[in-house]
């Protein structure tokens, strides 16, 4: 009886103390992009969890809009249903200006802040504070099927423009019933076709506003780059390409469907895995395409990175803190390295990975990515009053840009033509604009 007596004892302590141990973990809820490296890193973050064992994990994974329209709601009424959010370099300057992130004031001391790349740590920045720390960066790059135009006998110049491009995937086209000249995104969204839609304008030297905000959807710049757009989308792109994102582009890709495809540099990882591109050993890489000559910014590049941040609204901004460092860091590039590989590691955040020859070696994509991204220059200037290439950093921009790429879809489909859309645009840009009192 003594020792029935003992063994209840026994259990009894260790459910207290498991009882302590289970009341002593947080859980952090993380809303992301299902893009692939941030799938990757949620494969990847059992070795968090081991050598953090009071902090868990709750992924709320969604679809590149939905995310941006559930973060934004969340954000701006402090809902606090999340402690990090996956957000991005038009977010960060704006959010962080009302307050509604944290801080990353406490990385750690080996997390190597200076390590970031300059133009990636200053756009996640306010004040020279980070409030954001970036996951993978992108810009802007041409990715091309090189089986294809070696047998058409086509070369891709160092600095391609728009008119070679169409002309290629006519001839391509033209070649293959079974390949789509060029794939590129056509699903309407601020982040999405009017990302791609934006860095084109841009490389016909249009610009969103002009010095005064007045919007400029029917200058030439626009209405060259949505004409040229919408005609290679009709007659050398996939059926239904309206509905087609960056995903869907680099699945169609990936199956060896599409010749051409000008989107996030991101992408080329992906492309040449071979264990997820049937064309991996066929790719080549190239600038994304001018429309003039000397085109801004030294082919019209973006900017971009997805980033974890903080909500003010967040109760576990600690915990939070240091699951962003962990999978921000240096150690973590390695982790994926060994595991996936040294061309699979997020790219574009650190200077350092562009140092180390074992990721040059193995990535062919690495130079192309970094002169991309070092060329993006986001800056305002004479030509254009706003921060931004892609997008304009102004909290307006994310509601009207979703409004124009809704109209730009329906050139594409075909149910309005180009000028009738960019009428539209500017006119639903013109209300907005002075609706906000840009202009007076």
């Amino acid at each position: 009886m003594r020792y029935r007596i003992s063994y209840l004892a026994s259990c009894a302590a260790l459910a207290v103390a498991t009882a302590g141990v289970a009341s002593a973990q947080e859980t952090l809820t993380i809303a992301t992009v299902n893009n692939g490296d941030m799938i990757r890193m949620q494969g990847l973050t059992e070795e968090f969890t081991s050598q953090h064992p009071d902090i868990q994990l709750n992924w709320v994974t969604l679809e590149e809009n939905v995310l941006r329209q559930r973060v934004t709601t969340d954000i701006a009424t402090g809902g606090g249903q999340f402690d990090i959010m996956t957000i991005g370099t038009y977010e960060v300057p704006i959010w962080a200006e009302n307050q509604w992130l944290l801080p990353l004031d406490n990385l750690g001391d080996d997390y190597d802040v200076d390590d970031l790349i300059p133009a990636i740590r200053g756009a996640l920045s306010k004040d020279d504070t980070l409030y954001a720390a970036p996951f993978y960066a992108e810009s802007a790059m041409t990715l091309y099927r090189t089986d294809l135009f070696e047998a058409a006998g086509i070369e891709m110049p160092a600095a391609p423009t728009w008119d070679f491009i169409a002309d290629a995937a006519r001839q391509i086209s033209e070649a293959n019933d079974d390949v789509y000249g060029i794939c590129l995104r056509g699903k309407p969204g601020w982040g999405e076709n009017m990302a791609f839609l934006g860095a084109m304008a841009r490389s016909y030297g249009a610009n969103y506003f002009n010095a005064e905000w007045q919007p400029q959807f029917e200058s030439e710049g626009w209405t060259t780059a949505v004409t040229q757009y919408v005609d290679m989308m009709t007659n050398y792109g996939p059926p239904g390409a309206a509905s087609n994102g960056f995903n869907e582009n680099l699945t169609l890709f990936n199956q060896g469907r599409c010749a051409m495809w000008m989107d996030a540099t991101v992408a080329a990882s992906f492309v040449t895995n071979p264990e997820e591109s049937q064309v991996a050993d066929n790719v080549g890489f190239a600038p994304f395409p001018c429309g003039i000559e000397n085109c801004p910014n030294q082919g019209a590049n973006w900017l971009w990175a997805w980033s974890l941040a903080i909500p003010a609204s967040s109760q576990k901004a600690e915990a939070a803190e240091t699951f962003i460092s962990w999978a921000t860091s240096k150690a973590y590039l390695e982790l994926v390295a060994e595991n996936e590989g040294w061309s699979n590691v997020p790219p574009g955040t650190r200077t350092s990975l562009y140092e180390n020859q074992e990721y040059i070696s193995a990535a062919p994509f690495a130079e192309q990515t970094l002169q991309a991204i070092e060329n993006a220059d986001t800056s305002a200037g004479d030509d254009k009053p706003y921060v931004g290439l892609q997008y304009a950093a102004i909290p307006e921009f994310q509601g009207l840009g979703t409004a124009v790429g809704q109209q730009m879809a329906a050139a594409v489909s075909g149910s309005m033509g180009v000028e009738q859309v960019l009428s539209a645009a500017q006119q639903t840009a013109v209300r907005e604009m002075t609706r906000a009192g840009y202009i007076k």
